[in-house]
């Protein structure tokens, strides 16, 4: 293990845009642990921001979505900074949360994403399924990178995109 969490050097960011399935995460507090078909999608917004679409099931089967936004970082390609405040409260200072971009393949199907605190990680595709060789590849990175999967999450995926 390394002390540092390490971003990607280069990010191709509308590559990146598009809907992703979360395979897996570590635990969230404001996510249900038993949440299905989580996806996110993200668009690139007219002011060089990125519109973030959060969706699942909750664990009642009740539809949710969270609605944020992720600024680039100039100098870090594969780094963002996301806020799920409402618009009218995201000028308020530290309210925004760590959002790197770990690994991405060369297709840019499968992504790994974290925080530099090691205290949230998501593994996404672009399908809602992935083969067990590309998730533990993945996974190995980021255990390389000193992320404790023990308590990981695989939530169930349908493949379809909850309607809101």
């Amino acid at each position: 293990m390394t002390d540092d969490v390490r971003s990607v050097p280069t990010l191709e960011l509308r590559r990146y845009l598009g809907l992703w399935f979360e395979v897996g995460r570590l635990p969230l507090r404001f996510e249900d642990d038993r949440a299905t078909d989580v996806t996110a999608e993200y668009t690139m917004a007219e002011d060089g921001t990125v519109t973030v679409d959060n969706r699942c099931r909750d664990e009642d089967g009740k539809p949710t979505r969270a609605l944020g936004q992720a600024v680039p970082d100039a100098e870090h390609p594969g780094r963002l900074q996301v806020t799920f405040l409402p618009e009218a409260l995201r000028w308020i200072p530290f309210t925004k949360a760590d959002y790197w971009v770990l690994r991405v393949d060369e297709e840019y199907r499968h992504a790994l994403v974290g925080t530099p605190d090691r205290k949230h990680l998501w593994l996404l595709s672009r399908e809602p399924q992935v083969e067990d060789a590309v998730e533990w590849s993945f996974l190995d990175t980021a255990r390389d990178q000193g992320f404790d999967l023990d308590p990981w999450i695989r939530p169930a995926q349908s493949g379809q995109v909850v309607a809101v």
